[in-house]
């Protein structure tokens, strides 16, 4: 699910002349905030008809995929936010990559796992970055306890 928006999203703009970037993304962007499945067809049908005929492939590419982004459109707003969030995830990913890359080879695997967690640790040095994001988390936190019905408060006991 979370990666079908995503690169629907990225799937899009590969199609999009860069001078209308910013006005597909300001088109786009309530059919996927939609509050409902019948409003997110409404403002797609709206930017079909905007949009359809300078980008058909786009419209194309949002109805072939219509069945798997339907199901993202039944969580909470919160939900929605943290699960359309990767540029942290990338971030860390690309931080970690970068660090392996210029060391080239490690003699053994505590080498290796001690290289990441240098990389890891240089992201955030003072030590407040974790705070700031957790406090990001807690409206998340919240809807996610509710929408699965008590299992991650069940976990953490």
């Amino acid at each position: 699910m979370q990666t079908c928006v995503v690169h629907l999203l990225r799937n899009s703009f590969r199609y999009v002349a860069h001078q209308d970037w910013d006005k597909i993304a300001k088109v786009l962007k309530p059919v996927y905030t939609a509050a409902s499945e019948d409003a997110a067809l409404e403002r797609f049908a709206e930017f079909a008809d905007a949009w359809g005929k300078k980008y058909p492939a786009i419209v194309r590419l949002w109805e072939n995929a219509r069945e798997e982004f339907t199901p993202f459109l039944r969580f909470d707003t919160e939900i929605r936010r943290i699960v359309c969030t990767t540029n942290a995830i990338e971030s860390v990913n690309a931080r970690i990559r970068r660090a392996v890359k210029a060391r080239g080879h490690f003699p053994n695997e505590q080498a290796a796992l001690k290289c990441i967690y240098m990389a890891i640790m240089s992201l955030d040095p003072t030590g407040k970055g974790q705070a700031r994001w957790t406090m990001r988390w807690k409206t998340a936190l919240n809807a996610f306890d509710i929408t699965f019905d008590g299992r991650l408060s069940a976990a953490r006991q």
